[in-house]
This record gives C-alpha cells, sequence and structure tokens, in this order.
C-alpha cells in the first residue's frame, strides 16, 4: 500500500507533505489533482490509491505528512554505498576505482581489518599498504581469510599443501615484519567429495566501513578487469560481516594457517 509513498523521489515526498500539512492537498484525492499540485507525470494513480486507503484507515493528512517526514529523514541518514568499479573509465558515469578504494581502506585503518579473497598474485604489491599500516599503527589487528586450492589430479596430502602455501607466503607473499591472523578454508583441499572453497571477496575496517566486490586481490582484478563492488560505511553491517567471519572461525570452519 505505501509503497508507492515511499518510492517518491525526495523532493516529491517533502512536497507532498507540505500540500498535506496545508490542505491544499486532501487525503483522499484524484489523480489529476496529485498530477496539478505535484507536477507528476506518471505514479500519480498509485500515490492517491495509497493516500485513500491511509485516510479510510483513520489517518488523517497531517499524519501521513508527519510520516511522510520522518520517512525523509531516515532515508537521509540511511548510508549510501559508493559503486567502485575495475576496467576502462566511462565519461560521465562516477564511480570509485578498485584498487584506490582497497589501498585507501588498507592504509586508513586503526584498529582492525578483516580480508578475505579467493586469490591474489604478486603479494608484495598486493599487500603492500596493509603490511605498511601493521608497521606504523601498533595493535591493528589484521585477519585474512585465503584459499588454498588443490589442482585438479593433485594427490598430496593437504597438511602439506597447506605447509607450503604457508611456507611461500611468509617468505614470499607478505612484505612485512609484523604479520596478521591467516585462515583458510579445509574444504578446498579434500580429496574426495564435493569440495567448497573460499571464494568470498570483501574488506572490512575498524567495523565501520564494509567493501564488498567481484575483484580479487590480482592486477587484473583490480586495474583491468570489469570488476563491481560496493562500498558501505554502516557499522551495523560492518559488525555483521566481521561477526561471521569471526563465528567461521570459533567454529573451526577456517582454520588458521601456521605461522612459519
Amino acid at each position: 500500500m505505501t509503497d508507492a509513498l515511499v518510492g517518491l523521489p525526495s523532493h516529491l515526498r517533502q512536497r507532498l507533505a507540505s500540500a498535506l500539512e496545508t490542505g491544499v492537498l486532501p487525503p483522499a484525492c484524484s489523480a489529476g489533482l496529485l498530477r496539478s499540485i505535484l507536477g507528476l507525470r506518471e505514479g500519480s494513480e498509485e500515490i492517491a490509491g495509497a493516500l485513500g486507503e491511509l485516510e479510510q484507515m483513520g489517518i488523517s493528512g497531517r499524519a501521513t505528512a508527519a510520516w511522510l517526514r520522518t520517512l525523509e529523514r531516515v532515508v537521509l541518514r540511511a548510508p549510501k554505498p559508493d559503486l567502485v568499479w575495475s576496467g576502462p573509465e566511462m565519461t560521465g558515469l562516477p564511480a570509485r576505482d578498485t584498487r584506490r578504494v582497497v589501498e585507501e581502506l588498507f592504509g586508513s585503518a586503526e584498529h582492525s581489518v578483516w580480508a578475505s579473497t579467493y586469490a591474489f598474485f604478486d603479494g608484495p604489491r598486493a599487500f603492500e599498504v596493509l603490511a605498511r599500516r601493521m608497521e606504523t599503527t601498533p595493535g591493528l589487528q589484521v585477519t585474512l581469510l585465503l584459499n588454498i586450492q588443490r589442482r585438479k589430479g593433485e594427490t598430496t596430502a593437504a597438511d602439506q599443501l597447506v605447509r607450503k602455501f604457508a611456507d611461500r607466503f611468509w617468505k614470499t607473499d607478505w612484505p612485512g615484519t609484523s604479520r596478521p591472523r591467516v585462515f583458510y578454508d579445509p574444504r578446498a583441499l579434500e580429496l574426495e567429495g564435493p569440495a567448497g572453497v573460499l571464494h568470498a571477496k570483501a574488506l572490512v575496517v575498524d567495523e565501520e566501513a564494509v567493501f564488498v566486490t567481484s575483484a580479487n586481490f590480482t592486477e587484473a582484478a583490480l586495474d583491468r578487469n570489469i570488476e563491481l563492488g560496493l562500498l558501505v560505511r554502516d557499522r551495523a553491517l560492518a559488525l555483521s560481516v566481521s561477526s561471521h567471519f569471526r563465528g567461521l572461525i570459533e567454529r573451526g570452519l577456517l582454520r588458521p594457517l601456521p605461522m612459519a
């Protein structure tokens, strides 16, 4: 019933509230009167129907106006996500750049970073900003969630694959002296059965900002591929994502990578 009112653009929602408050527009009105007063080109029938239903429920025009004002304040305070793209730039379509957003988030972290990715290449470049931030920000807690993949046909024992990955990661891929916690999904190393993988690509910084993206931590994904993500500064959402990651660890569904 109220979807037509909720979906109004902000300026029309405010104009409608004013018209109802002053009595210029009665709660039970025609679609033609709505078009005349609000300058609507389409949707006037649905809005008139919604106002009529509210009036039949005993909700006055002033009460509807007060609800619309409250709705407007909620909408204005709601976090607005930023679109983040990789790939060719499009003139006239404003959007953030994936590599820039990732490096800005890493470089601004004060308390905590959760970073999950399916794949990364050139670890020293991919993690350079984060490693440097750890060196300069004592107490910064960094948790990486990385996928360790068994290649098709490979029969090496899972613990040996983990050890090989850990040796390479700490000696070659991680560029700093301060080390993050690293976890992996053991299902990706199962020899038989429907194995799962750690495929989530997301960052949570200081439990305030959340970046969910299709991009891996690779040069191609960060710079060249057409990738899309959303950056939201919303504490409730950030806490929800980090809590889910934390729950996977606490339940043993993600396991720690050996430190040496």
